[in-house]
């Protein structure tokens, strides 16, 4: 699972390139001929020891900022004489600027003592040594650092991407003075309000499980192992084998049989609701006191962490307002402005290296600016975002954009969407009729885990069930762009004491669209493997997310629904910056199982972990779309430019 994604694998692909295929090319850049690695235990207050890999320029001529990535994932290889710094920076831009790379084993992990605790809780009062989170070890590391570590120039930078972005906005609250910038990525940020582990109440269940199968608890200082084991999945099918299993008290009892119990998924089992495990982890509410440079960046297709980065540049703004607070939003999946151009995402072209372009003309003079008060050539916006659709970036002093204004695309008759309110006086509805045995794919083909695409693929095949109600524009005649959040509202019911509303938001291409590798694409003669579909009628995902209905009023305090009884029904989908062409067309599909991306809801009130076969029925939903009850997608829409 990509969930929390080690931080080592995303960036070990930003190393230097291979070696130049000619010899006019000048040799590639070689880390090891510029820096020495270094390896010290890093005592904090409590009196714990934190390994913590340094990597210090060989040419001493002049003074380097610190740059820090503090992990759960591991520092290694392990031993002064093996790894190469390359993983530890966002690009090779960093390592010819020269900084002293840090890279340090969060407590309880690896190498370092003491106890880990997932999305270690802040303390905001520390009353005595023992009151100790991820700001306490970061400042009391920062001093270390500067104190023992020649060479530097009395500035530190953080950064981190998914897990190791949590850590970096948690070591910046009450932040150490010498802390000067900080770029928290993909930030790992509330767990159940729409990040990793929970969406709209819904169990996120292929990412979660897939993860902790090898993520798991620790004794700690230890080696990470020769070979990590391999989860027997026995298939190939994740539809198949979560719907085999039945419950999730039965994958947790499958997990600890192939590699032990883990408290860590069991843990995410165990709290289905918004009660203090979660509160206690959320970071938002003590983004305070923040003295660096803050630059939050995400992407607009990360499965993972699409929610934290905009959480985050949020709270801060509110809480921490004499904060610079920056906001960097790309057409990435999780982790994808590192390491590769960033030119497409499965069938979806992009027509530029978006992470290239981030990485030169964002993120490296952000980091030089506060560290080396190297100015950059342009300044750097208050939200820099990639419009998709348009494949333009955007710059805008605020987000959502102050230009962007507030409509409603309703539900209409026939299965049409418009921005004209219903003309219906009298109750009108569309129906459904939902099976949790028989629930609605998430992809359109066998995968185990969360493929990176899915969050662009193609809905033609959800288009085409009966329990999916898909509703779609007329061919736009200009182009509409929604900039900013995206609340679905719905009025609706079912048959069922409970249900899953999930709602997605879908760009649909004219019908006589071919992309330019069909065109030059020559026909098969022979039916060696089936030729990729032009992207014509492409029905290109662009936001989705659900509801668990039992937590229509309240996360904290689940209600069952009432047989029959409507009720108005708000999902948030998240922020989108879309820009649906002229010749397209809007589409929204509702439906209610989305699995294995969701876990399945039974349909019936029950404590769903440990869900019976006979808990699980089909029920009949119903959407209403008429004056009185105007089920729609509520939206911010920049006017044509």
């Amino acid at each position: 699972m990509l969930l929390r994604a080690s931080l080592l694998s995303l960036l070990a692909l930003a190393g230097p390139a291979v070696h130049a295929a000619d010899d006019d090319k000048p040799p590639a850049y070689e880390p090891r001929e510029h820096y020495t690695k270094y390896e010290y235990r890093i005592p904090v207050r409590d009196g714990r020891k934190l390994f913590t890999a340094v990597y210090v320029p060989k040419d001493q001529s002049r003074h380097y900022p610190f740059l820090m990535v503090r992990t759960p994932y591991g520092c290694g290889p392990y031993g002064v004489d093996r790894g190469g710094v390359q993983h530890l920076a966002p690009s090779e831009d960093f390592l010819k600027a020269g900084y002293i790379f840090v890279c340090q084993d969060v407590r309880g992990r690896n190498q370092s003592e003491g106890e880990f605790i997932e999305m270690t809780p802040h303390k905001p009062v520390k009353k005595t040594p023992a009151d100790v989170d991820e700001s306490s070890d970061t400042h009391d590391s920062v001093q270390w650092l500067l104190d023992h570590v020649a060479g530097h120039n009395g500035r530190v930078g953080l950064w981190g991407i998914s897990y190791p972005g949590f850590y970096t906005s948690a070591s910046i609250i009450d932040s150490h003075p010498a802390i000067k910038a900080a770029s928290p990525q993909a930030p790992v940020t509330d767990l159940f309000k729409g990040d990793d582990s929970y969406h709209g109440g819904a169990f996120m269940l292929a990412a979660n499980f897939g993860f902790y199968t090898g993520f798991k608890p620790q004794a700690t200082p230890v080696l990470p192992p020769k070979q990590w084991p391999q989860f027997d999945w026995g298939t190939l099918d994740g539809y198949e084998f979560y719907l085999q299993q039945g419950n999730l008290d039965a994958l947790s009892a499958r997990m600890a049989k192939e590699g032990g119990a883990n408290r860590y998924f069991d843990e995410q089992l165990a709290h289905p609701v918004y009660d203090e495990f979660w509160q206690s982890r959320a970071i938002t509410p003590h983004l305070k006191n923040i003295h660096a440079a803050v630059l939050t960046v995400g992407g607009w297709f990360d499965a993972e962490d699409l929610a934290g980065p905009l959480a985050t540049y949020r709270a801060i703004g509110r809480q921490s307002p004499a904060t610079d607070n920056r906001l960097v939003m790309g057409p990435w999946v999780h982790g994808g402005w590192v390491g590769a151009p960033g030119r497409q995402l499965g069938r979806v072209q992009f027509q530029q290296p978006t992470a290239e372009q981030f990485q030169k003309d964002v993120l490296l003079p952000f980091f030089e600016q506060y560290l080396r008060d190297v100015q950059p050539k342009a300044p750097i916006a208050r939200a820099t975002v990639f419009e998709t659709g348009t494949n333009v970036w955007r710059r805008y002093d605020a987000w959502p954009p102050r230009e962007a204004k507030a409509r409603t695309l309703y539900f209409a008759p026939g299965g049409r969407l418009s921005f004209t309110p219903p003309a219906a006086t009298q109750p009108e509805f569309d129906s459904w009729v939902s099976d949790p045995n028989k629930p609605v794919p998430f992809v359109a083909y066998a995968s185990l885990d969360v493929p990176q695409e899915y969050m662009v693929s193609d809905q033609r095949f959800a288009a085409t069930r009966p329990d999916v109600l898909t509703f779609r524009s007329d061919v736009l005649e200009d182009d509409v762009t929604v900039a900013g959040p995206v609340v679905a509202r719905l009025f609706a019911s079912t048959s069922g004491t409970d249900a899953d509303w999930v709602v997605k938001l879908i760009d649909v291409y004219p019908p006589e669209l071919e992309d330019e590798a069909a065109k030059k694409r020559k026909p098969r003669t022979e039916d060696v493997e089936p030729q990729e579909a032009p992207l014509g009628g492409y029905q290109q995902l662009v936001r989705g997310d659900p509801l668990r209905g039992r937590y229509r009023h309240s996360l904290e305090k689940p209600e069952a629904m009432v047989p029959g009884q409507v009720e108005e029904l708000r999902v948030a989908l998240q922020d989108v910056n879309h820009s649906f062409r002229r010749g397209h067309r809007i589409m929204v599909q509702v439906q209610s199982s989305w699995f294995p991306l969701i876990d399945r809801n039974p349909q019936t009130f029950v404590p769903i972990r440990s869900a019976k076969p006979q808990d699980f029925q089909a029920a009949t939903q119903k959407l209403y779309r008429w004056q009185g009850q105007a089920s729609g997608l509520e939206l911010k829409v920049v006017e044509a430019r």
